[in-house]
């Protein structure tokens, strides 16, 4: 199981832009970065396992075009993003 309900929930809550927000970009954004972290740890004990590599590939292109349309409605809501996931080093 990748990410329960309540691990979810905690990402969510955690990057929401108002009450009842579940889609914003941002939300979206660190849903796939949850994800991405989940697979790369994955792939330290299965590094054969090829079919979940084209999945991560997928993800990080998925996470890599909302992050660009965030960059180009709001620079400093990009920033804002990027500080608060860790996800420039």
């Amino acid at each position: 199981m990748v990410m329960t309900k309540e691990r979810k929930t905690e990402v969510i809550a955690g990057n929401k832009t108002h009450e009842s927000d579940t889609g914003s970009p941002e939300v979206q954004i660190a849903l796939l970065t949850e994800r991405i972290t989940y697979l790369t740890e994955h792939f330290k004990s299965n590094p054969k396992d090829h079919h979940s590599r084209r999945g991560l590939l997928l993800l990080v292109g998925r996470r890599r075009k909302l992050l660009d349309y965030v960059k180009k409605k709001d620079y400093m809501r990009y920033k804002g993003i990027i500080e608060a996931l860790g996800i420039r080093k």
